[in-house]
């Protein structure tokens, strides 16, 4: 059975009072009908006022559910209790909410609103909630607590904090059970060591498995000294924050900023400490600057050295229409030198002339590649009419 202790208890001794005053007032006035018949009037109005609107100072509010466990134990500095709505009207109130008789969260506010059944509860103003177990710490304008889902929703203004995490958004809901907090709504995680901002729509925060999930459209962007390093956007993804490895599936760009080189596939595996980007599916690198275009069907990217390391049906194209087809290539950015090896061939348009063999070496962006081979094969030249 729900109890609301504080306020059934003073109601009912205030409501008892109220009864003996209006008996006095009805035998008092038998000495005039007059008088009594409006003195009557006017208390049966004031008792009904008081009656279903209670206002009581420095109260202790207690709230159990059906099951006999506490879900809720507020300290406020004024509550007005209405019977009617069986609502409880309270300010700067600071307590405890709880899950399973255990307590979840230490909450305060500026005030709120308590329902007596035991489903509800809302703050408004300057919140602050707390998980003593995580050390999660969540601040809004606006809380709502429904025990029976085990859901707190902290929204308006939200800014949440956890260790190595700063994140905000327009709502939080957060499942105690479950560690699992939903933020949404233009939310904004930072991390560091090192570190990374998140950016989505609508991102998922698994606490005890420190990993951030979303579903739909996410961006994540690494910065150095204060500065984006590289950047990177997918359909989906998860960012782990104890490996610091950020997983992207569908549509997955990632750009270097200096120089300007995008990563293109749809699904790489980002690992922030080491820099290095791979991919087991078809992968295109892109030197903008230079016009440099690679294909493969998978591939590797040290984004600190600035090397791409691809494998399978390589192709790559200059911006002279100059092409180099192998098994595996890699591809130092910074010196533009490209080493391919396997069923090497390399086309160049001026002159027009091909050249097969195992491996070549050289820049493929100035057309001075070097061709050979090994076992005693011959390099294949072809000039093209």
């Amino acid at each position: 059975m729900n109890r609301f202790y504080l306020l059934f208890s003073i109601r009912r001794n205030v409501t008892a009072s109220l009864l003996a005053i209006v008996l006095v007032a009805i035998a008092t006035g038998c000495q005039n009908q007059n008088q009594t018949a409006q003195k009557l009037s006017e208390d049966t109005t004031t008792v009904q006022k008081v009656d279903t609107e209670l206002t009581f100072n420095n109260v202790d509010l207690e709230q159990a559910d059906e099951q006999g466990q506490t879900v809720w134990k507020v300290k406020a500095t004024q509550a007005t209790y209405s019977q009617d709505q069986q609502v409880a009207q309270v300010k700067n109130p600071t307590g405890e909410l709880f899950q399973d008789g255990k307590p979840v969260y230490r909450i305060q506010a500026q005030e709120g609103e308590v329902h007596q059944d035991g489903k509800q509860l809302f703050l408004k103003g300057q919140i602050v909630a707390t998980d003593p177990k995580s050390g999660l710490v969540l601040r809004g304008n606006e809380l709502e607590w429904r025990p029976q889902e085990d859901l707190l929703i902290v929204r308006n203004q939200l800014t949440g904090s956890h260790k190595q995490v700063q994140a905000v958004a327009q709502e939080a809901r957060v499942f105690s059970r479950k560690q699992r907090v939903e933020l949404q709504g233009n939310v904004v995680a930072n991390t560091t060591e090192p570190a990374t901002q998140l950016r989505a729509e609508q991102l998922t925060w698994l606490i005890s498995e420190e990993r951030f999930i979303a579903d739909r459209a996410i961006a994540i962007d690494r910065y150095q000294d204060k500065k984006i390093t590289a950047r990177s956007t997918a359909n989906s993804g998860e960012f782990n924050l104890k490996t610091k490895i950020a997983t992207l599936k569908e549509n997955v760009q990632l750009a270097l900023v200096t120089p300007p080189v995008q990563v293109a596939s749809n699904f790489a595996v980002w690992d922030l400490n080491t820099e290095i980007v791979t991919t087991d599916q078809p992968v295109r690198v892109v030197h903008h600057q230079e016009k440099m275009t690679m294909t493969a069907r998978r591939g590797r990217m040290d984004l600190r050295k600035q090397i791409a390391y691809l494998d399978g049906d390589v192709v790559g194209a200059g911006q002279k229409g100059q092409t180099i087809n192998s098994q595996r290539l890699t591809w130092t950015i910074p010196t533009q030198l490209v080493e391919a090896q396997g069923n090497v061939v390399y086309r160049q348009t001026q002159p027009p002339v091909s050249f097969t063999g195992d491996k070549a070496v050289g820049k493929l962006q100035d057309e001075s590649l070097v061709v050979s081979s090994s076992g005693g094969n011959r390099v294949v030249t072809e000039i093209i009419p």
